[in-house]
C-alpha cells in the first residue's frame, strides 16, 4: 500500500498573480501615507512571502525612508483595503495547471492537500475565491495561524501537523527565495514555480518549474519517495 503524501501550496504567486495586486495596493498605500509613488515590484522583493509587515518594511527600505510602528500598521491596514477593494471589482484566475493539479490529487486517495500563506485570513480568501480554488476540501493555515512567518518553518510544520503527514511525505509549491527556505527548513521536498522569481533566486529548490502544468502527480511521488 502506498503511503499517503501531501501538497501545500502558497497563495500569493503560486495560486494566483496576486502579487500583481499586491503592488498596486501598496503601491496606492504609500502613496497616500507616505506620499511615495512609482514603486516597482522589486522594491518589496524582499519581503515577498514573509507578511504584510515585512514586505511594506521592504518597500520602505528600497526607498531609504524610515518608517514607524505606527506607519507600518497604517501602510498594512491600507494595503489590505485596497487589495480586498481591487479584488471586488476584478477577477483573479488561477495560474496555468493550478486547478489540474488540484483536481487531480483530489481524486486520487493517496494525496492530502493543504494552504500555507502568510497573507492574512481575510486576503488570502479573496485569492482562493477569485481563483476558484476548493479550499473547503484543504487544509488551511494562514499568517493569522502562526507566530512567525516565513521563512520560518512553522507555516510549513503546522499545515504538515494538521494534514497528519510527516514533513518528509509533504511536498511545498512556493514561488520565493523565503518560502522554498521555510519549507526547506521544515523537512518538506519543494517544487519553486519562477511566477515571481528567476531560476538563480529559487535554486535551493527542489525541483524548479515554469508554470505547474509541469507537475504531475507522478512527479510529485517521484520527488517524495527520493528522499
Amino acid at each position: 500500500m502506498n503511503r499517503e503524501l501531501g501538497i501545500v501550496f502558497d497563495v500569493d504567486g503560486v495560486i494566483a498573480d496576486s502579487e500583481a495586486v499586491n503592488v498596486r495596493a501598496t503601491s496606492e498605500a504609500f502613496a497616500a501615507i507616505l506620499g511615495i509613488h512609482d514603486l516597482q515590484s522589486e522594491d518589496f522583493q524582499s519581503g515577498i512571502g514573509r507578511g504584510a509587515e515585512e514586505y511594506v518594511k521592504a518597500g520602505a527600505a528600497s526607498h531609504d525612508c524610515n518608517v514607524s510602528l505606527q506607519q507600518v500598521q497604517a501602510l498594512v491596514h491600507a494595503r489590505q483595503e485596497e487589495f480586498l477593494k481591487i479584488l471586488s471589482n476584478e477577477t483573479l484566475p488561477a495560474f496555468t495547471g493550478v486547478l489540474e493539479l488540484i483536481h487531480s490529487a483530489l481524486g486520487s486517495e493517496e494525496f492530502r492537500l493543504g494552504i500555507a500563506t502568510s497573507s492574512t485570513r481575510e486576503k488570502s480568501q479573496a485569492v482562493l475565491k477569485s481563483a476558484e480554488i476548493p479550499v473547503e476540501k484543504m487544509v488551511y493555515v494562514c499568517g493569522d495561524d502562526v507566530m512567525r512567518k516565513k521563512p520560518d518553518p512553522e507555516l510549513f510544520q503546522m499545515a504538515c501537523h494538521r494534514l497528519s503527514l510527516e514533513p518528509t511525505c509533504c511536498v511545498v509549491i512556493e514561488d520565493a527565495p523565503n518560502g522554498i527556505e521555510a519549507a526547506n527548513a521544515a523537512g518538506c521536498r519543494s517544487i519553486a514555480v519562477t511566477n515571481t522569481c528567476g531560476c538563480d533566486e529559487l535554486r535551493n529548490a527542489d525541483m524548479i518549474v515554469d508554470t505547474l502544468t509541469e507537475v504531475t502527480l507522478d512527479r510529485v511521488r517521484e520527488l517524495l519517495h527520493s528522499t
